[in-house]
């Protein structure tokens, strides 16, 4: 059978960066899918991409489609023949539609009975007829969301189109999209490389395009620049500040990468690293360099996309770009500190937190607040709290963070510290963001612990209150970010908060502004439903999950516990049979109809199964009780797995729904008993 390489690349003007993988791996994706959906065998296919350029490459691509045998079943013999043996018009109509008349179709015979039937064989399609469909299907499903035309055509794409190459082994596939008709002819390097490249073979791609000082491969170009900043920095005994999406987005960029290391003036670095190094990484793709402790050094390392025959030239123009952004930068640090922290919250009153929940300088007064609630519940100092929670929104009004929005809390900790704020205070203005993404780390000290709690909390039940809750992917105030960042703070910090106290504080303090009087109940719900990804993540059971989350314990420090000892208690021997009996027992609980009693009577039992756990519960409950009380749930778990053998032997000799209705009480009484033993740590009736 045929084998060839198949090679499809669409050449374009430059593409968004940061949408060049997605795009590439879209198109990749939907061509191999189709491939698959036509049966067509191939030992390999990889996508490429560089910013002019979306590429597929197929290895060992069978030439054609195996040829189809089709079978069409008919309508049965009894409808298709009228009692003469005419053929009905359901027949013909069958017939017509296959292409043949009733008398040429076969017959189909079973046990069931007897159909007219159809038979052919569908000639498979060589890829020289399939590959300019699916390219065409490709393109269309590529995720564009702003189309552009160009020249005086009406095609749209998301860049113009100049190339289209179909090439499979040394053929050219004819065929056209965006209205650019297949030939073997690609562009090579903008500045590099002039004119066009010709492709003689498929298998000849990556070699002709390097050539020509393409590197199609995106991997491959990515590891490139990796390993060469590592040289560069190892060369200037510096560190590069790891940042994968810079990376990426620099990768989409470049198609030849030449890494080269510039400087700038030292006098800068008495600016803030956090400003320098966002002016260097957002407005310029630089990479920044530390030293071994962290401390930023006056270089810099960017990629070129030209290997010029005068480096010093392409360096010495990169440093002089860079000098007005770090000038700005420090222009912005001098011009901040000569006004106070504390003498820009009168400013806040002039911006919108939200119109039906009042200014920035209102929610900096209920954070105040809220904080010095917070540090009062674990311990810390109350009055340094609210003072961190005061002025924890003053540096938004800085020039350095309108100008850097991405500095906002680091700047502020700055500015306090030339203020003379106390150091906890400092800190606490930067920790009030944190986590700022998942993996990200947690406030430093308590205090920073407080403000950003009473933030998130703030923010939380202001956008509940006014019945503005996430919808889908919509959620504008990232407030499901702030119910990770509350779990993870309160639970990795080990601090003995309940999300029930700390909602109805915040709600206290919103006074008249909240319309949504269901808000305590929606918001715990909110939070609750963010810790099945929170435990997942730490790879925890669903079912563990759900049956703490069924119990809705509002402190998340009590929450974890509990996890864990589910989590635990799952792996012993006896809990899938306890689970498996409290599972009974809810459900035969929630068909009686009657009263319970008070407590279990032992002068109604008279089975010795009965007694026997009667008794056995009465002894692992005295040691229970006192475990939940101080929360070890592990242990209390440990305890109950005990009642296995007695729970087993109740079952399996005692008749639960007695023909008496005080004996049936009774019993149900003891396992409802039991029951709330478990419950009072989670329904493991739930699990698996």
């Amino acid at each position: 059978m045929t084998t060839e390489t198949l090679l499809i690349e669409l050449g374009t003007e430059e593409l968004p960066p940061k949408s060049l993988r997605t795009l590439a791996t879209t198109f990749y994706e939907h061509i191999k899918l189709q491939l698959d959906d036509a049966k067509l065998s191939y030992t390999d296919i990889k996508w490429y991409a560089t910013p002019r350029r979306l590429a597929v490459k197929v290895e060992n691509l069978i030439a054609n489609q195996a040829d189809k045998a089709i079978e069409k079943r008919g309508p049965a013999i009894s409808v298709a023949f009228d009692s003469e043996g005419n053929a009905s018009k359901a027949a013909e109509g069958w017939a017509r539609s296959n292409g043949i008349t009733v008398a040429e179709a076969e017959r189909l015979v079973t046990d069931k009975g007897e159909w007219l039937l159809y038979k052919t064989v569908e000639q498979g399609k060589h890829v020289e007829q399939l590959i300019p469909i699916m390219v065409n299907n490709a393109i269309a499903k590529l995720p564009v969301p702003k189309p552009m035309r160009w020249g005086s055509g009406r095609t749209q794409f998301i860049r113009p189109v100049h190339t289209l190459t179909l090439m499979y082994g040394e053929s050219i596939i004819a065929g056209e999209s965006l209205n650019i008709s297949s030939n073997n002819l690609v562009t090579g390097h903008r500045f590099h490389h002039h004119g066009l490249v010709a492709i003689e073979h498929a298998n000849d791609y990556e070699r002709v395009m390097a050539a020509a000082h393409v590197v199609v491969d995106y991997e491959a170009r990515k590891e490139i620049i990796s390993q060469q900043i590592k040289v560069a920095a190892d060369s200037i005994g510096g560190i590069v500040l790891p940042d994968d999406e810079l990376l990426e987005e620099v990768t989409s960029i470049v198609e030849w990468p030449v890494v080269l290391v510039g400087s700038f003036d030292e006098d800068f670095l008495n600016v803030p690293a956090e400003p320098l190094i966002y002016s260097m990484k957002d407005h310029q793709k630089y990479f920044p360099v530390t030293d071994s402790e962290g401390n930023l050094l006056n270089k810099f390392i960017f990629v070129s996309n030209v290997e010029s025959k005068d480096p010093s030239q392409v360096i010495k123009g990169n440093e002089k770009v860079i000098r007005p952004r770090l000038a700005d930068a420090e222009f912005f640090f001098k011009t901040d500190k000569k006004q106070s922290l504390e003498s820009r919250l009168e400013s806040l009153d002039s911006v919108m937190f939200q119109k039906q929940l009042g200014t920035v300088k209102a929610k900096s007064e209920r954070i105040a607040s809220l904080s010095e609630f917070v540090a009062t519940k674990i311990g810390d100092d109350a009055a340094m709290a609210y003072r961190a929670g005061l002025l924890s929104k003053t540096d938004l009004m800085s020039d350095m963070v309108l100008e850097f929005p991405q500095v906002q809390g680091t700047m502020g900790k700055y500015y306090a510290q030339h203020d003379g704020e106390p150091a906890a205070v400092a800190q606490a203005l930067e920790d009030q963001y944190r986590p700022r993404f998942a993996g990200d780390k947690l406030p430093e000290q308590t205090i920073g612990c407080a403000v950003a709690i009473a933030d998130k909390i703030d923010t939380l039940v202001g956008i509940f209150g006014i019945n503005q809750a996430p919808k889908g992917d919509k959620d504008p105030f990232a407030l499901r970010r702030a119910a990770i960042g509350l779990i993870r703070i309160i639970v990795e910090k080990d601090l003995d908060l309940d999300i029930a106290d700390l909602v109805g504080k915040s709600v206290e303090l919103y006074q008249d502004k909240l319309s949504n009087d269901e808000v305590i109940k929606q918001v715990l719900d909110f939070v609750f439903g963010r810790y099945r990804a929170y435990y997942q993540d730490q790879n925890i059971a669903v079912d563990v999950i759900q049956s703490v989350l069924a119990n809705a314990p509002s402190a998340p420090l009590d929450f974890d516990k509990r996890i864990h000892a589910v989590a635990h208690f799952k792996t012993l021997a006896e809990a899938e049979t306890l689970a498996a009996a409290n599972k009974r027992v809810g459900n035969i609980l929630v068909k009686f109809k009657g009263e319970l009693f008070s407590e279990f009577n032992t002068d109604l039992a008279s089975e010795n199964a009965e007694i026997e756990l009667a008794k056995t519960f009465i002894v692992v409950k005295s040691k229970v009780m006192p475990l939940v009380a101080i929360k070890d749930y592990e242990s209390a778990l440990t305890e109950l797995a005990a009642l296995k053998q007695a729970i087993d032997n109740f079952f399996d000799n005692v008749m639960v729904m007695a023909d008496d209705e005080k004996v049936k009480t009774n019993r149900l009484t003891l396992l409802n008993e039991i029951r709330n033993s478990f419950l009072a740590i989670a329904d493991i009736s739930l699990l698996q």
